[in-house]
């Protein structure tokens, strides 16, 4: 393979590899967005099966009177529907998508611009030895 043809197939590894990171950030970014609505929004929980008037429950993080945190104890049905380890497991499942995302873009980015920089180089070699002669 030609050094042209080689530089041009290392691009598009590393396009490749960028675009992979890429997406993996974008999993991690919907998994951190599915962290927050778990924890910063308001839900409804059913005391029974088709119950018509559900209990209106404060989200996880900002509550001020404790339904969402004190359980069954009241007769609260808030705590056992959103939990903290489902929250918890969605956050911690996003660390590793979040950093193999981070790994590869920045992999792809580097090579690419290595890439550029090497052929940069070589076009200035050959104006350099042009103008020796």
């Amino acid at each position: 393979m030609r050094s042209r043809e080689y530089d041009l197939d290392f691009r598009d590894r590393a396009g490749r590899i960028r675009a992979w990171g890429i997406g993996l950030l974008s999993l991690a970014a919907l998994l951190w967005t599915w962290c927050v609505l778990l924890l910063l929004t308001p839900y409804e929980v059913d005391e029974e099966p088709g119950d018509r008037y559900p209990q209106q429950c404060e989200s996880r993080l900002l509550t001020e009177r404790g339904t969402a945190n004190e359980g069954l104890q009241r007769g609260d049905w808030c705590q056992n529907e959103r939990d903290w380890p489902e929250a918890v497991a969605v956050l911690g499942l996003s660390v590793p998508v979040s950093v193999a995302g981070v790994a590869l873009f920045t992999s792809g980015s580097v090579s690419s611009r290595m890439s550029a920089h090497a052929e940069a180089m070589r076009e200035l070699d050959k104006l350099a030895d042009a103008r020796k002669t």
